[in-house]
């Protein structure tokens, strides 16, 4: 027996129902609690609690949290017409206009006053009679329930909403085009599965977190938990929050139709908030957690990002702003009932706490993040580490053994990419294939430290376990990878690499290829986003496409530049973009131009692949590398090795040593680094050439000695 507890306003009832059906391992079906919230012409009904079996059908437990027990009857049939009523809206699960599934309705009052006999069609049970619910419920088993039948009605059950179905104007007419491809992609992974519907549902008094890699349903899971926490409690006060301004009116778009899907009205705007995480002086739009939390706790200092970069630096602006608030702070008011954080691997620890601060007891938070923060395999922190001690050292919040399954949800299936199109991101953006490095001894350009990271992440070993030092061939299964997101095409035209002579070429194919996937493929516009890695550049390097494409009558933007708050424009627009803006998105078709500056790049080598893994893991159907020069054809013959292999990750793993010199020789540098670097490479090369050409002696330098002595070291240290 699975149990999901929802969230309700019924907590005593709640609890000794989940108890009893938590000892019922010899049972098999789902329970929920606090599910579903059935819309209604009077508003949301919430389904106290339900129970789906294969033998027993659908049963509604109606709760009683007191005593009284009067009218319990009209209740019973109240929620019994609300559900059959819900599902006979449903085709499948109809046959000569009546159910084929059963409906069943019982009430549990645990301390209701029960006296002389109840009437058998409306069961009553009390914390004494409970252990006979089964008994009844033998009673009511139809035996033409079938196990097809079951399955329908629980997809039907589970199917929290429709917000990833394939929008109304996608008008296919032939039947093997792209366009009736992709439909029929956003139609299968339209439903949750089972892990994400009850990552909406299962609720905590607490912290509870969420995790995945990019593709897994965070962002629609927070978005619809959101929804289902305000149907239930419509007076809580109730803030969303994330990093990248471009996610919040998509946040809004799930949150809206879900909550009207549920309940047949709008959201309470007033109580229910989406919030960027910084925030700005002025209301409305330009509000964000951090400003609040100021104004709240009456924070002497409140930081915009020029500020706070110029005091902190531009890559630690938030953390040092946020860090400053809390040591700052002169109030500790409270404002949230729960706080949702979508992109929490983009936040530091400070924002964490000024999240926490700002919650009411029992201190409800839920974030969502990556499994990884980047390539590099810096995973999130631990939530001891997060939020905090209290006054005598010890944790504000720990995840115990006892509670974790509900605290800490994983999200191991991917229903974004194409399997051919993850494994090669994570090739190339690890250097798995690359050329050999003589001073690392390896191509790789990163690695996980923690090597069981591989296995959160959805990839299996197929040569045993992962030990440092030996050969690994890492392949990714039909769960964490389904396989139907493949299936639809050719490995070939899932993904391609092109090499092109010329910038000129490059521009030319990319428009006739956008061309053609709109007028013959049947993509909309808003299906395609062409991605150039380099953000610096993105506005220059995309004009020319963009004015080709007009003058063919392709209308599109660049993302962000009309309304920093929007990725897409509208069905009919085709999105440029660089990488920052494309993080967080996605589309079926993905052109990645330029990529020949993802090769390589002195002191920046793990950026520009980091850049070339996030663009193409934005496509979910199709995806084109394409690129100019020398740089390119190389990184061609990684993406073929790829193709050779099968699409597995096949390497030897690098040893403590190899991975402290792929850290050290591959790091991210700052321009200063650089510039040093180069004027002691400049040096170096001016100083052999003076010695060859006998201009001077290595005796004439007197610090020479020292240097091969420091080399001499440095290399023996590496052994």
């Amino acid at each position: 027996m699975k149990v999901i507890p929802g969230t309700t306003s019924k907590p005593i009832s709640s609890s000794k129902i989940c108890e009893f059906f938590n000892e019922k391992h010899s049972e098999e079906g789902i329970f929920y609690t606090g599910y579903p919230v059935i819309g209604t012409t009077n508003g949301p009904f919430p389904i106290d609690s339900l129970l789906l079996s294969e033998k027993y059908g659908v049963v509604i437990i109606n709760l009683i949290e007191g005593k009284d027990i009067s009218g319990y009857e009209d209740k019973q049939d109240e929620s019994y017409n609300k559900m059959e009523a819900k599902l006979k809206n449903y085709k499948e699960l109809t046959k000569r206009k009546k159910l084929i599934v059963p409906i069943n309705v019982i009430t549990f009052a645990p301390v209701g006053r029960i006296t002389g006999e109840f009437d058998p069609d409306y069961p009553l049970f009390d914390h004494k009679s409970i252990s006979e619910i089964f008994e009844r419920l033998e009673e009511m088993v139809q035996e033409d329930f079938q196990q097809e039948d079951f399955q329908k009605v629980t997809s039907v059950i589970q199917s929290i909403s429709t917000v990833r179905k394939s929008p109304e104007s996608r008008k296919v007419v032939k039947e093997n085009s792209k366009g009736s491809k992709l439909k029929k992609i956003e139609d299968s992974i339209a439903n949750l599965d089972g892990t994400q519907s009850r990552a909406v549902i299962e609720t905590v008094e607490g912290v509870q977190r969420i995790r995945g890699l990019a593709g897994s349903g965070k962002t629609v899971i927070l978005a619809l938990k959101a929804a289902y926490l305000h149907a239930q409690h419509p007076d809580w006060e109730i803030a969303v929050t994330f990093n990248t301004r471009a996610l919040k009116n998509q946040l809004k778009k799930f949150i809206e139709i879900f909550y009207i899907e549920q309940t047949n009205q709008y959201p309470n705007w007033n109580n229910l908030h989406i919030l960027q995480a910084w925030g700005a002086p002025g209301g409305g739009e330009s509000d964000g957690i951090y400003y609040q939390f100021c104004k709240f706790q009456e924070v002497d200092t409140y930081r915009d990002f020029r500020n706070a970069s110029n005091q902190y630096g531009y890559n630690n602006a938030f953390s040092g702003a946020c860090q400053e608030a809390l040591e700052n702070m002169s109030n500790s008011k409270n404002k949230y009932d729960v706080m949702l954080v979508d992109e929490a691997q983009d936040f530091s620890k400070y924002f964490f706490r000024i999240c926490y601060h700002l919650l009411k007891t029992p201190k409800r938070l839920v974030y969502a993040y990556d499994e990884l923060q980047s390539l590099s395999g810096n995973s999130l922190s631990s939530p001891e580490e997060l939020f905090g001690k209290d006054e005598a050292g010890q944790p504000l919040v720990r995840f115990d053994s006892a509670s974790l399954e509900s605290q800490d949800i994983v999200l191991e299936s991917c229903y974004r990419n194409p399997r051919p199109v993850l494994v090669t991101a994570h090739a190339l953006g690890f250097g798995i294939y690359r050329e050999t490095d003589e001073r690392t001894g390896t191509g790789l350009v990163q690695m996980f430290d923690n090597k069981d990271l591989w296995e959160d992440v959805g990839y299996q070993n197929e040569l045993g376990s992962i030990t440092k030092g030996n050969p690994v061939k890492l392949k990714r299964n039909s769960k964490s990878s389904p396989r139907f997101l493949e299936s639809h095409s050719s490995i070939d035209d899932i993904i391609q690499f092109v090499n092109m002579d010329s910038d000129k070429e490059q521009i030319e194919w990319v428009v006739s290829e956008i061309e053609k996937n709109i007028n013959e493929d049947e993509l909309l516009a808003r299906d395609i986003i062409v991605i150039n890695p380099d953000p610096k550049t993105t506005k220059f390097k995309v004009s020319l496409i963009r004015s080709m494409l007009f003058n063919k009558g392709i209308n599109s933007h660049i993302a962000g530049v009309a309304n920093p708050d929007e990725f897409y424009e509208n069905n009919d627009s085709v999105t440029f973009t660089g990488i920052y803006r494309a993080k967080g998105n996605e589309a079926a078709m993905v052109y990645v131009i330029n990529g020949q500056d993802c090769y390589q790049s002195f002191g920046s080598l793990q950026t520009v692949r980091n850049r070339l893994f996030t663009a193409i893991t934005r496509s979910k159907a199709w995806v084109r590398v394409i690129g100019v020069g020398e740089d390119m054809v190389k990184l061609t013959e990684e993406f073929e090795k790829v193709k050779e292999k099968n699409f597995t990750l096949d390497f030897c793993y690098p040893t403590e040593e190899q991975l402290a010199n792929i850290k050290t020789i591959n790091r991210d540098m700052s321009d200063v680094e650089k510039q040093e670097i180069n004027r002691a490479n400049e040096s170096v090369e001016d100083l052999i050439a003076s010695i060859t050409a006998g201009k001077m002696s290595p005796s004439d330098i007197a610090k020479l000695e020292d240097l091969m002595m420091l080399v001499k070291n440095s290399k023996s240290g590496e052994k």
